[in-house]
């Protein structure tokens, strides 16, 4: 019998213009799983936490990544699993790709790391798709490997790791509002206007572009979503007004994280992330909405390995 405990950050998709294209890691946020492999077959999952999760395991995300890793390996075994901490489903900040990360990874370690970074991140969609309908690797990618993370393309999966500006910080709002993945994804057109095709792809590629050079000006004016943003915002009460104020406040950037409800601003500077925080903050309990907070950099580092 082998046991390992894991942590995967939490994470936002999207970065505005790069819809299930780009995503990055959130420091210190993020799920905890204490993962056992013994003799025999099976899975079982335990919650220690307060957050309510499926009580059938074939609806938990865990599952099918635990059984997309041995149909990968050819390995078997019983795996007991126990949720230590989790962030609150439809949170905006990658919910489901933190459990499939985290799920992904220690079934890596507990078994010699038999497969490489992309085959995880492989696994860990499995999850993804049972939470959302779709394999997407805007939030898996980043949580497992850490920093922000091109997806290039998807057959074959092709992940770029994109340099990371030392002074960037991440202020995330997750109001007390919950969004599916699968509802917000179904609002969205099934085709795309030509025009907003060349504005969103000029955008991803101005991105690109800024990071590489460090010019955050660049970054800032190319993390702009005309694409899903347009539908997507009418889930988040005051969405325009809010963002309107942390522009003024100095944020690069403000757009919805991933899916949503969550909304998140790019700052060059702590003083301004946590001005953007306080804003966040006002909006929302000036609407009788309650809001969690983090204000954090980047995420080096993806899923780890804890201490026992």
């Amino acid at each position: 019998m082998s046991t390992v405990r894991v942590f995967a950050p939490a994470s936002v998709a999207n970065l505005g213009c790069g819809f299930d294209v780009l995503g990055l890691a959130l420091d210190e946020v993020g799920d905890i799983l204490e993962m056992t492999v013994s003799e025999g077959s099976g899975i079982s999952i335990t919650n220690r936490t307060d957050v309510p999760l499926p009580e059938d395991i074939g609806q938990n995300v865990i599952t099918p990544v635990i059984r997309k890793f041995f149909a990968m390996t050819g390995l078997s075994g019983r795996v007991d699993v126990t949720v230590c901490r989790k962030i609150y489903p439809g949170s905006g900040i990658g919910s489901s790709a933190a459990s499939s990360v985290a799920a992904a990874f220690g079934m890596n370690e507990l078994f010699g790391r038999p497969l490489p970074m992309k085959d995880l991140v492989v696994c860990a969609m499995e999850g993804e798709n049972l939470a959302s309908g779709g394999y997407h690797a805007d939030n898996a990618a980043p949580s497992m490997m850490g920093g922000i993370v091109l997806i290039r393309g998807y057959e074959p999966l092709d992940l770029i790791p994109l340099p990371v500006p030392g002074d960037f910080y991440c202020t995330v709002a997750h109001p007390e509002i919950v969004v599916s993945t699968k509802a917000a994804r179904g609002v969205l057109p099934s085709a795309v206007p030509l025009h907003d095709a060349v504005t969103q792809w000029g955008n991803v590629g101005g991105l690109v572009a800024g990071l590489f050079t460090g010019d955050v000006g660049l970054v800032g004016r190319a993390m702009k979503d005309v694409v899903a943003e347009p539908y997507r915002k009418r889930f988040i009460p005051g969405f325009d007004d809010l963002r309107e104020k942390n522009l003024s406040a100095g944020a690069m950037a403000f757009n919805i994280s991933g899916s949503g409800p969550s909304v998140f601003a790019l700052s060059g500077s702590r003083e301004t992330a946590v001005r953007a925080g306080a804003l966040m903050k006002e909006h929302f309990t000036a609407l009788g909405i309650g809001c969690n907070l983090y204000v954090t950099k980047v995420a080096a580092q993806g899923a780890r390995v804890l201490a026992q």
